[in-house]
């Protein structure tokens, strides 16, 4: 059937219904024939390591941490929208994300590189803690040079100084002023003493301290001080609130007392969605664990009623409401006022999955969409010229020949494209460079074909004697050109990274339409030309 004229024509047209179908349906669904990338819609192209500056990673374990994350990435991004991403391996110790079409960068950022380790622990209660602080203050003090106690020492002696001049120059009119200045002197003086105890405050909840929010940094350094931390009561740590909270004219962030061994994580997450808290008027995630985690979940819970269980997210606590009742396994995460586009983020990471192992930036590049405007434009000016070029050449020195050639070139650009939308693959400027490549293929091959029929007509064959003849002969030198040139391409492809592996998809679909084109199309346009001619009639070519 396929071999004759009409089998051959249903084939085109089969083919050229299935390009053109999948053009149109990609342009209704994306608003667009073909999906443009990085370099031709602008974007963001970032590399990623894992953050472990100390090196205790073993080269085995980064680069299981590196396929676990490729993953979670790859999550991430299919739930953030962004159409065709490329999330790739290079080596085994850095992640390739290129995300074209991004406008709020940041925002990307902030998702990609999100650990997103979701902990529940239970509150430890706040008596356990009172007798470590003097302990803690003794170790400050001897770790610490009296001249480092960040300044405090030096700002009581400027106090006292000062207050000595006032003295001296306008005498005592202002007992109250001096008052005041004493027990200043007096407050900097205990805070001296008593380094970190000075600076946290009982809150009045179980396992909670606060702490002013200029003091954070100078209480973080204390803690991070050598044996500090080793303090505390086995299997409890101390974990900061995300965000401060104001309370009179001041902010404070509070410190939470915790058991150091999470009784469940994230690992039991199975959905997350933002929404708000219609009775408080709140931004919340809410989140629905397995069945295993809800009845952790539950089992825990039932056994501390009254108790408070920190929600933990990345080593700082969002969360810590006490339990009043048995909860299952559905719960929700307090974001207090964030904006509802942060809660949906938090959803999206959360629903992804976490990271294996932190990740931290180490390039990010944007590309612009004037330069990828310049890209379409030289592309698109170059493919005018090459096609203008062909069809003058071809025209000019094969005649009527060269028409069916031009043709049969119209359609092979029509099914290079619609190979290009079928397989939902992206053009590049690489891309582009491939399809004008696959293109000088395509006009090759009936190059060769048109040679060839030359020759056998020069031999004396007839008409149809000389173009079965022709392209019985050219199809072996056809074959070996493409069948090398798509084995270069599928090379290109397994070991190249984003660009060169568009190049090698948009020339590989090349390669198959210029093959087809020439050896199908073309044939097929000879057949019906000299079924309407005599067997002795020549041919313009």
């Amino acid at each position: 059937m396929f071999g004759t004229i009409k089998g051959r024509i249903a084939v085109i047209l089969v083919l050229l219904a299935v390009s053109v179908g999948a053009l149109v349906s990609n342009n209704v669904r994306d608003g667009a024939p073909l999906k443009l990338g990085l370099d031709l819609q602008g974007g963001m192209h970032l590399a990623l390591e894992i953050d472990d500056p100390q090196n205790t990673l073993t080269p085995e374990a980064r680069a299981d941490a590196i396929d676990q994350n490729l993953q979670v990435l790859r999550n991430r991004t299919d739930e953030f929208g962004v159409a065709e991403p490329l999330i790739q391996k290079v080596g085994n110790d850095r992640i390739i994300v290129e995300l074209p079409g991004i406008t709020d960068e940041d925002r990307a950022k902030g998702i990609i590189s999100r650990s997103a380790f979701l902990e529940w622990k239970l509150v430890h209660p706040t008596q356990e803690f009172r007798p470590v602080l003097p302990r803690m203050d003794r170790l400050i003090e001897t770790e610490l040079p009296k001249d480092s106690l960040v300044g405090a020492a030096e700002d009581t002696a400027a106090t006292n100084l000062q207050q000595q001049l006032r003295e001296s120059v306008f005498g005592r009119a202002d007992s109250t002023r001096s008052d005041s200045a004493a027990a200043d002197s007096a407050k900097e003086a205990e805070s001296t003493r008593k380094p970190l105890s000075s600076l946290i405050f009982d809150s009045g909840q179980e396992g909670e301290f606060l702490v002013q929010e200029q003091d954070v940094e100078r209480v973080k350094r204390y803690l991070a001080l050598p044996g500090v931390m080793d303090l505390l009561p086995r299997n409890t740590e101390l974990r900061w609130a995300n965000e401060a909270v104001g309370q009179g004219a001041q902010l404070y962030r509070s410190l939470y007392f915790l058991e150091s061994r999470p009784f469940i994580t994230g690992e039991r997450l199975r959905e997350a969605t933002a929404g708000r808290d219609p009775q408080f008027n709140k931004t919340v995630v809410t989140f629905g664990l397995d069945r295993r985690g809800g009845r952790i979940f539950e089992d825990v819970t039932s056994q501390h009623i009254n108790d408070r269980i920190a929600i933990v997210l990345d080593t700082l606590v969002h969360s810590a409401p006490v339990v009043i009742s048995r909860i299952g396994a559905n719960g929700q995460i307090d974001m207090g006022q964030a904006p509802m586009e942060e809660a949906s983020d938090l959803a999206l990471v959360l629903r992804a999955g976490a990271l294996s192992k932190p990740l931290t930036i180490v390039e990010q590049r944007s590309v612009g969409p004037s330069l990828g405007a310049d890209s379409i434009s030289q592309g698109r000016i170059a493919g005018i010229m090459g096609i203008v070029l062909v069809i003058g050449i071809m025209v000019v020195y094969y005649r009527f020949a060269g028409v069916m050639a031009v043709f049969a070139l119209s359609l092979y650009v029509v099914l290079v494209l619609g190979g290009l939308a079928a397989l939902d693959a992206t053009l590049t400027a690489p891309g582009i460079a491939g399809f004008i490549l696959s293109l000088g293929m395509a006009v090759d091959a009936n190059v060769l074909i048109f040679e060839r029929i030359r020759e056998e007509l020069a031999a004396g064959r007839s008409t149809r004697a000389a173009v079965d003849e022709g392209f019985r002969n050219a199809m072996s030198a056809i074959v070996d050109s493409n069948l090398t040139t798509l084995i270069t391409a599928l090379i290109l492809f397994q070991v190249g990274t984003g660009p060169v592996r568009g190049f090698a998809v948009t020339l590989s679909i090349g390669i198959i339409a210029s093959f087809f084109t020439a050896v199908y199309i073309t044939r097929t346009l000879f057949l019906i030309y000299l079924e309407r001619k005599r067997p002795t009639e020549p041919i313009s070519i």
